[in-house]
């Protein structure tokens, strides 16, 4: 897979990276875990350049970091690029709407100060390239927070530090305290925010845009035709461009995808993964997968060239219905 640098500051890792939330949390969580085929993606993926390897405390909470741990032991933590997050957890597994699990920030200082050496210990190493604060606590001023993130980096114990879901005024405030090396966000072809004032501000100061959901959480993949096709107790079944009227009005997006897939010889999520790393340098999509065979599609995407004429038709594309959340 051919790469890039992750910001102006940061290492080198393929184009397309890998997101592992959905391994072990939020999606199809009623399925049983096949952790033998997760491993074996994460290392496939880096078999096939998607270096970039991304997952969060909150998830599970805590068994993302060990089934990552897991697959990067026996000698494959070297050949990654690992970046894990602080500043969400579950406050109850259960006291969220419906009863799902109620996700609470923590940006306070000697959460972030505890948490690095325990996510080191579920991961099985001594440090990670990125540590990044999941979403800004808005009870604690972000320098606090981030003041303590840089505390992690002088100790050894992440190389680099980043932010997720901000603001430029929020990212500015944390680089007077220490550099931002990478902002994560939401960007698809049908979630855009961050083309209006985040990314072009990364792009300024060198800083890597690592872009979650770039396949609109498999939506844009044709992968659901229907409210029904989502299985229970799914996080998406909660979220508005999904209910029945939304998700059927949203199928003439897919449907527009599919036709410029087929021609110029790829996968709809190809096409949609190709976009967003034609949005800027330092672009990396993390998107997740737990199938080999969704892994190849999308790893895939780092060949897919897309022509100004392709690239401006996506661009034409109609906003979703439904907001995010």
């Amino acid at each position: 897979m051919r790469t890039t640098t992750l910001g102006s500051k940061g290492p080198d890792v393929g184009v397309i990276g890998l997101g592992c939330m959905g391994m072990t949390f939020a999606y199809d969580v009623k399925t049983p875990r096949d952790d033998d085929t997760s491993i074996e993606v994460i290392r496939q993926a880096l078999d096939l350049g998607a270096t970039l390897i991304d997952t969060a405390d909150v998830y599970g909470p805590y068994t993302n970091e060990e089934l990552v741990g897991r697959a990067l032991a026996d000698g494959h933590r070297e050949r990654a690029v690992l970046a894990t997050k602080v500043g969400l957890y579950v406050a109850d597994p259960a006291g969220g709407p419906e009863g799902s699990p109620l996700i609470v920030n923590n940006g306070r200082p000697e959460h972030i100060r505890k948490s690095i050496d325990e996510s080191l210990r579920r991961l099985g190493t001594d440090y990670v390239d990125f540590y990044q604060l999941h979403r800004v606590d808005p009870e604690v001023p972000i320098e606090e927070t981030w003041g303590a993130m840089a505390e992690v980096v002088a100790a050894g114990k992440a190389r680099h530090i980043g932010l997720s879901e901000v603001t430029v005024e929020q990212i500015e405030r944390a680089q007077t305290v220490h550099p931002v090396t990478s902002v994560q966000s939401e960007m698809s072809l049908w979630t855009r925010d961050a083309l209006d004032e985040v990314l072009p501000y990364c792009q300024e100061q060198g800083i890597a845009f690592l872009p979650f959901s770039p396949l609109g959480r498999g939506f844009l993949v044709g992968r659901f035709s229907s409210f029904d096709d989502l299985p229970e107790d799914d996080f998406r079944r909660r979220l508005p461009r999904f209910q029945q009227d939304a998700l059927r009005a949203n199928l003439a997006i897919v449907g527009r995808v599919r036709e410029i897939a087929e021609r110029v010889g790829a996968t709809p999520a190809q096409v949609a993964l190709a976009w967003v790393v034609a949005q800027g340098r330092y672009v990396v999509p993390i998107p997740g997968t737990k199938t080999p065979k969704y892994l190849a599609d999308n790893v895939g995407a780092a060949d897919v060239e897309l022509s100004a004429a392709d690239l401006a038709e996506l661009d034409a594309l109609p906003a979703p219905t439904g907001g995010r959340y």
